[in-house]
């Protein structure tokens, strides 16, 4: 989901002198991003090599090593490179948030290259901690954070009650995409993201079942 604080990138720019103080020669990022993402579709993570994306990109590992201290680096890096995060939407119903939120998420998923890379990504978080952690800061952290914003403002509105357990409930959307992709080994959709929030998020903070999409 794209979510988080106004017109920021969901990654922090790689360096742009190595740190001996010389400029790094930026050319050939994209090129070696795009090799990351590439092979991550056709073998997986487990099986991706820096010497393997280096092979592809016709580049030398050691002039990946001075952009990225690792493969999780590079690979969350070439998923999220120039992706605009969006600010927390502010419709004034906790419903009309809740609704963007769901249709800028599903459109991420759109991509038949992106949804196995992040297949591909994901299989390998249970066992791979160095990838873990750089995938709940880069990736859900900042979505988790822009959530619990559009909760903040609903409770500001006197539309909801303060959500008892706020912490845990924001991170029922990312675990079940998580179990999505893990246990099905499919993308969440449109009507996933809806039936999440209409069957199980609103009707926690609401204090019942919410209506339907027909009677919204």
């Amino acid at each position: 989901m794209d979510l988080i604080n106004p017109e920021t990138k969901i990654n922090e720019p790689s360096p742009d002198r190595h740190p001996g103080g010389r400029h790094l020669d930026a050319s050939r990022d994209d090129v070696l991003r795009d090799a990351a993402l590439k092979l991550l579709a056709q073998i997986g993570y487990d099986r991706l090599t820096m010497d393997k994306i280096a092979a592809y990109a016709g580049a030398g590992k050691a002039t990946i090593y001075r952009r990225w201290a690792g493969k999780a680096e590079l690979v969350v890096d070439a998923l999220t490179c120039d992706r605009v995060i969006l600010p927390a939407p502010d419709t004034g119903t906790l419903r009309g948030d809740l609704a963007v939120l769901a249709e800028r998420a599903s459109g991420k998923y759109d991509q038949p290259m992106d949804s196995q890379v992040i297949i591909g990504l994901v299989s390998a978080l249970p066992h791979d901690f160095e990838l873990r952690e750089v995938f709940r800061q880069r990736l859900v952290e900042p979505h988790v954070a822009n959530l619990t914003l559009v909760f903040e403002r609903a409770v500001e509105r006197g539309e909801i009650q303060p959500v008892r357990n706020l912490a845990l409930i924001v991170t029922i959307l990312p675990a079940l995409i998580l179990h999505r992709l893990l246990i099905n080994g499919t993308t969440p959709d449109r009507e996933f993201f809806e039936a999440v929030i209409e069957g199980v998020i609103l009707p926690l903070v609401l204090g019942g079942p919410g209506p339907t999409a027909a009677n919204q």
